[in-house]
């Protein structure tokens, strides 16, 4: 817990901002957040999913008609085998986002090494569309992943560290999460106060 403690707290702020912003770039345009990761990261970005839909808006329901969408990708397990069986496991997240992504969106992509293929070959789809990219990454800070994305948000630690680096990604993401409903709730109490 100590090492959790400690990279949480040397976690990259001025980074972790830039994906604030790119988030809140994504509301204003109305575009969709798509995020994805292998194993125990995939965990994490379900779990984010379901948090961020779910949690910002759930203290004033009706206040904003526009909300978040955020999706993750392959969004069931059935679409992940058939990627992996019938095209190639390296297409499981670049063959949906494919599918669905617009120059309004971003990409949230979570590899501990930063180097699944599987992952870079979807973060390159992102970049030749235009699309920003928030990378969490870990390990070492020459990954592709760190290479590639617009906002960084490297856990730099031993190689092979991986539950200290997903303990960190996770509670980054829960902060994400923490900080839109605090800022929207907060735009509801001037609002509301505007009225009066």
């Amino acid at each position: 817990m100590d090492d959790v403690s400690k990279h949480l707290k040397d976690a990259p702020a001025e980074e972790i901002s830039k994906a604030i912003n790119l988030l809140q770039a994504v509301y204003e345009r109305d575009g969709r957040i798509y995020i994805f990761g292998n194993g125990g990261s995939l965990a994490i970005a379900t779990h984010w999913v379901s948090d961020f839909n779910k949690t910002v808006f759930s203290h004033n329901l009706t206040g904003h008609p526009r909300r978040f969408q955020a999706m993750r990708l392959p969004s069931t397990e059935e679409e992940m085998s058939a990627w992996a069986n019938d095209v190639g496991y390296d297409m499981v997240f670049a063959g949906p986002l494919q599918n669905y992504i617009q120059e309004s969106d971003c990409v949230i992509a979570i590899s501990s090494s930063g180097n699944s293929p599987n992952i870079i070959k979807a973060v390159e789809l992102a970049k030749a569309r235009h699309v920003p990219v928030i990378g969490l990454s870990g390990f070492s800070k020459d990954n592709k992943l760190n290479n590639l994305a617009d906002a960084k948000i490297l856990i730099e630690t031993d190689p092979g560290a991986y539950t200290v680096v997903e303990s960190v990604h996770h509670a980054i993401l829960h902060l994400l999460t923490s900080y839109f409903q605090d800022y929207f709730d907060n735009l509801t109490e001037r609002n509301e106060r505007r009225k009066k």
